[in-house]
């Protein structure tokens, strides 16, 4: 159900060649040598946008010469130019200015270094197979995790390397640990897909075959334990796919973590590093964070940290700006970047679905507990949820768990959005991004919840 909302999702929102359209205002931009135009759409209404001449990138995917690119209300992003270009956009944008100090050297610069690692490992791999042919194999390309405050371009980024990767034909693997935004699929999730071709300007990040697994929840606070054990069995999962794929593992993982940086999440961040043992680690924006990390860090062997400026295009985002951020993901999930889908309502009796939550419920009784000791919740204990009215407007997972144990172990199909509870009938109304029966009857409840 993931790969299928998406795959109808990527019939093409970026638009058609031809001008723009009638009675709406254009106007022409031009870009000198290493500048580029800074592009903020308003909520009401896309923008539309096409490369005139030169050559220009958005989050390091080059944009086709005369080509009408539609980009959906509210996204804010940046077309680069190496050497010169001309860009016409048309319709209404909160801000559109051109901006001629950027940090892009310094970021192909961090992937020209990956570039030759990946090179190198490919060639040890090779020789390591003459060597021994039926052995595990130890070389891999490079691991890398980005890691910054919140609003200091990390998605951005991420999404800048793994494209420049693609476009030297490799096929890196991109991994979301930021359930707060999701930018692989909706928010309350972790998730790994690989890269085979330069992320779309429009679209994002493809979803041919993800791994995602259900957190539950937009902040990694709520159950910080239940988030580390998923982050450690994606990583997990993600080792043994890359252990049968020589060249999946020399083009190696880009990681994209969350903006929680102190306290509790700092830790969450050196959780992730050793989950996934990242090689290289990649600060942007902050001088404290790289100095924590690199006092850590600099005991481990291999592992380099580079700290790096964060583009003075990144916008600050409150919170109300991030909750609408996440309605809009998860609606189009369901609908599609441009209205362009039709999601399935069905009805499903209350017997014919088994509702679960992770985490919740005494973990020892108080006769098998010290004197005097108070039972806790077990964070990572599999609870029944009794299907109640409660429910109305709950986004729940689909999991591929054969039977409740095994939750905490298993990605998931998709996601449900629960319509209407009918407790005389005991039915329960919802809508699916597809027709057809749910891939398992075994759902997942956390905290989200949509209205549209």
């Amino acid at each position: 159900m993931v790969v299928a909302a998406q795959a109808m999702a990527g019939a093409a929102t970026g638009g058609a060649p031809g001008g723009p359209s009638v009675g709406s205002a254009a106007r022409k931009f031009k870009l000198q040598k290493e500048s580029e135009l800074r592009v903020e759409v308003g909520w009401d209404a896309p923008l539309r946008l096409q490369l005139i001449s030169g050559t220009a990138e958005v989050f390091g995917t080059e944009l086709p010469p005369a080509f009408w690119l539609s980009f959906p209300p509210a996204q804010k992003f940046a077309v680069f130019t190496w050497s010169g270009a001309d860009i016409e956009i048309e319709g209404v944008s909160e801000v559109a200015y051109i901006a001629d100090e950027t940090p892009m050297v310094s970021y192909i610069n961090v992937h020209a270094v990956l570039e030759r690692r990946r090179h190198k490992a490919k060639e040890a791999m090779a020789a390591e197979a003459l060597s021994a042919p039926f052995t595990a194999r130890s070389e891999q390309g490079p691991r890398v995790i980005v890691m910054g405050p919140t609003d200091s371009g990390k998605s951005s980024l991420t999404r800048m390397l793994l494209s420049w990767a693609a476009r030297q034909g490799w096929r890196p693997m991109s991994v979301d640990l930021d359930v707060g935004q999701g930018s692989i699929t909706i928010p309350g999730t972790i998730a790994a897909t690989p890269i085979e071709m330069p992320i779309d300007p429009v679209e994002g990040i493809p979803l041919d075959v993800p791994l995602v697994y259900f957190y539950g929840h937009t902040t990694p606070g709520v159950n910080t334990d239940l988030y580390k054990a998923l982050v450690k069995e994606l990583a997990k999962t993600l080792d043994m796919q890359l252990s049968t794929h020589a060249d999946a593992r020399a083009a190696g993982v880009v990681i994209n973590t969350m903006g929680w940086v102190e306290g509790v999440g700092y830790e969450l961040l050196l959780h992730s590093i050793d989950a996934f043992n990242a090689k290289v680690v990649l600060v942007l924006g902050q001088e404290k964070l790289y100095s924590m990390l690199h006092d850590v860090l600099k005991a481990k062997p291999g592992v380099d940290i580079v700290k790096l400026h964060k583009s003075g295009g990144v916008v600050a985002r409150n919170s109300k700006y991030r909750q609408r951020s996440r309605i809009f993901k998860t609606r189009e999930y369901f609908y599609g970047i441009s209205n362009e889908l039709s999601p399935h309502a069905s009805v499903a009796n209350f017997s014919d679905l088994q509702v679960f939550r992770i985490g919740g419920g005494p973990q020892a009784p108080r006769s098998a507990l010290p004197i005097g000791a108070e039972p806790t919740a077990d964070p990572t204990r599999v609870v029944p949820v009794s299907i109640s009215r409660d429910l109305i407007h709950a986004v729940l997972a689909v999991s591929y768990a054969k039977d409740p144990e095994q939750l905490l172990f298993s990605n998931i199909a998709g996601f449900v959005y629960i319509t209407d509870i009918d407790i005389p009938r005991k039915r329960i109304s919802y809508v699916a991004p597809c027709p057809g029966p749910l891939p398992n009857n075994i759902l997942i409840a956390g905290s989200l919840a949509w209205v549209e």
